[in-house]
């Protein structure tokens, strides 16, 4: 189990180290987009909606990345100051009860919308805007999946500490630990 949660993390963490870049992606649009239009007066509906796209996809398709790096807000009462086998129990029972059936929920309802989407291969309501906007929609049950995941991760490395095992109580001391 520990080999499984460990790779999907490595596979969250690449994912969030990569699209990490779309912010700075983002930046050159929207200078090359006000140049374009208070320079040159062209404006560009394709580039707005990129803007939009790979907004979209650095928030929804990093947040499980930011969960394993431990960068989610918290409600910290009480878990800040509690004993690393107590953190654990919190996180364990924090994924199994809250994260992953939020997942499973957002699944369950996206999956028709989603789907839709990609029957008719559903466009921007532009003509000379991104016709791929069920790409832009398939993001939100991505988003789902990976969440759910690093839940996983969360309860089995959770699990290791609640059983003693020295290397994740440390990981627990050292980090809120990811719920």
């Amino acid at each position: 189990m520990r080999a499984l949660a460990d790779l999907i993390d490595r596979v969250n963490v690449a994912t969030g180290k990569s699209l990490a870049w779309f912010a700075l992606v983002i930046v050159f649009i929207q200078f090359a987009i006000v140049l374009m239009r208070y320079v040159f007066g062209v404006g560009s509906i394709w580039m707005q909606e990129l803007i939009v796209y790979l907004h979209a996809f650095l928030f929804m398709l990093a947040s499980a990345y930011t969960l394993s790096m431990d960068g989610h807000v918290r409600v910290d009462i009480f878990y800040r100051e509690a004993a690393p086998r107590t953190k654990a129990k919190i996180n364990f029972f924090g994924s199994l009860f809250l994260l992953i059936p939020v997942c499973i929920l957002i699944v369950y309802v996206s999956w028709g919308y989603v789907s839709n989407s990609w029957a008719i291969l559903e466009g921007s309501q532009e003509t000379s805007g991104i016709q791929a906007r069920f790409l832009l929609k398939s993001a939100i049950i991505g988003f789902a999946i990976q969440m759910g995941l690093q839940g996983f991760v969360i309860m089995v490395r959770s699990w290791y500490a609640m059983q003693g095992d020295e290397v994740e109580l440390d990981r627990t001391q050292q980090t809120s630990g990811g719920f």
